[in-house]
């Protein structure tokens, strides 16, 4: 009375001829993977391409007049636009190699390898931070020289620059978590321009050149902020989390509240990477109940309610899964389905009424 298929088509019954007893389906529906570009890969690469090249003309100029000018703030300026151009390779590698096919042990392709890309880009934020922090420190103990006037000119220009490349890449994918990242540092980039120009000009006019390393610290107050952000959500993808803003209990709760469903347990919602959902669950289904309906029903929920296209339901008949038990197909009210049909279930279990999550 269960099914075993991949329904990559709406309506349309893909049998593979596995064991009888399970039911699984793989609903990626008309539109696709619910991670679809807004534009294509090529453009997120050329996009990218021209950001990267833009930071690293100007950050070779930034070097140089930084060392002139004795500015840290200049140097820290540079030292971030070399983790943001490293950020953008790290982000178009990654790209390549998310792109292969899916094949022989990696049945996910090397889709993660945008997610390592934006770790790293996160944990670079957060330990240069640290060493800004502390030469931001030790100079505003022993301040040296700092030349205003071209600080404030380079700033300027670094703003002109940041604000170009930002553009660049925000008109590339951001609900890829990769591409976010390198925003993300050059978006920092761009506030900490702002912040040295600032300096400058303090420098200039009133000769405080501790302004140079208050600069420094605002810079890096923003890198820990989008640091620690891109650390948090790549750390999530990797321990297995549910998408940010879904409850499992609450979508567990959902399906088993569908017509002729009598549990639902071993729910398990994760994201393959960024913007990729994907939902495994055992569905118990009442003996009356037709599997095949219930199940593509339940694919239509996931999708058009949570998003979700890619799920995989293993649905059997209540004491079907039990060798031992006689199934009687027949109307009236679902049974209870009996307390240990599994004894290892992963997760709450989730039945009709109330019940402990």
């Amino acid at each position: 009375m269960s099914e075993h298929a991949h329904g990559h088509h709406p309506g349309r019954e893909r049998p593979h001829g596995h064991r009888p007893d399970h039911s699984h389906a793989h609903g990626h529906g008309q539109g696709g993977h619910s991670h679809a570009h807004t534009v294509s890969p090529d453009a997120d690469r050329r996009w990218l391409r021209a950001a990267l090249a833009l930071i690293c003309a100007f950050m070779a100029v930034e070097v140089v007049i930084g060392l002139f000018a004795h500015s840290l703030a200049l140097l820290s300026d540079a030292a971030h636009m070399l983790t943001d151009a490293a950020s953008i390779v790290l982000a178009l590698v990654a790209m390549r190699l998310a792109a292969r096919p899916a094949r022989g042990g990696y049945t996910y392709g090397l889709k993660r390898a945008e997610i390592l890309s934006a770790q790293a880009n996160g944990i670079t934020l957060l330990v240069l931070s640290i060493w800004l922090a502390y030469e931001a420190v030790r100079r505003l103990i022993e301040p040296p020289a700092v030349t205003g006037r071209l600080v404030l000119v380079t700033a300027l220009a670094g703003v002109v620059v940041n604000l170009i490349a930002t553009w660049f890449l925000s008109r590339a994918n951001r609900s890829s978590l990769n591409v976010e990242g390198a925003y993300q540092h050059l978006l920092t980039d761009l506030f900490g321009f702002v912040a040295t120009a600032v300096a400058g000009l303090i420098v200039w006019t009133t000769g405080f050149a501790r302004a140079d390393a208050l600069a420094t610290l605002v810079v890096v107050a923003l890198m820990l902020r989008a640091g620690y952000g891109l650390v948090r959500e790549s750390g999530r993808i990797f321990l297995e989390a549910a998408p940010a803003g879904v409850d499992p209990d609450a979508l567990g709760d959902h399906l088993v509240a569908a017509d002729e469903v009598a549990e639902v347990h071993d729910l398990h919602l994760w994201q393959i990477t960024s913007g990729e959902p994907a939902l495994s669950a055992h569905i118990l289904v009442a003996p009356s109940g037709d599997c095949h309906k219930v199940r593509r029903r339940l694919q239509e929920l996931l999708s058009t309610e949570y998003g979700i296209t890619h799920a995989t339901l293993q649905v059997d008949h209540v004491g079907e899964q039990d060798a031992d038990t006689v199934l009687h197909v027949g109307s009236g009210p679902a049974p209870e389905p009996a307390p240990g049909h599994c004894e290892d279930a992963h997760g709450p279990v989730h039945r009709r009424g109330p019940h402990h999550h």
